[in-house]
């Protein structure tokens, strides 16, 4: 990021909190961009270096978040749940799932899920990682 201003990063954050309040409005690119007050190809540049992936990929999985908790409610079908996380295409919405999450809307959809699956992967791992608790005894020690 190295010659990326600090105003930069200010509008980049502020239009990346506008896509984590905003995801299931039609946000294209080019709006995006303007809320960065940059051009769109600045903005997709600056976004990647600042965040590691592009503006577009952000926004899909911040959509595929919510969806996944919107099928596991298991009251609105697939379709229904493309719309309201905003993607207009079932196609688009039902690969980047997949690729994701490793099964199709309807899958996961379809399959119990239970309490648990509101924990994050990578808490739920911290939480059930076996652990070696204080020192081990030196071989032989018969505490």
């Amino acid at each position: 990021m190295g010659d990326m201003s600090t105003e930069d990063l200010v509008r980049l954050r502020r239009t990346r909190d506008r896509m984590d309040r905003e995801y299931a409005e039609p946000l294209d690119m080019a709006e995006l961009a303007r809320t960065a007050l940059m051009s769109p190809g600045h903005f997709q540049r600056s976004f990647r270096a600042a965040y590691g992936e592009t503006p577009y990929s952000y926004l899909m999985t911040r959509r595929i978040e919510r969806a996944k908790a919107l099928l596991r409610r298991g009251d609105l079908s697939v379709t229904e749940v493309c719309l309201a996380v905003g993607c207009t295409s079932l196609g688009s919405f039902s690969s980047r799932f997949t690729e994701l999450v490793g099964e199709t809307p309807s899958a996961y959809r379809s399959r119990p899920h239970e309490e648990s699956a509101v924990i994050p992967s990578c808490v739920a791992r911290t939480f059930t990682r076996p652990r070696r608790h204080g020192p081990r005894p030196p071989v032989g020690d018969t505490r």
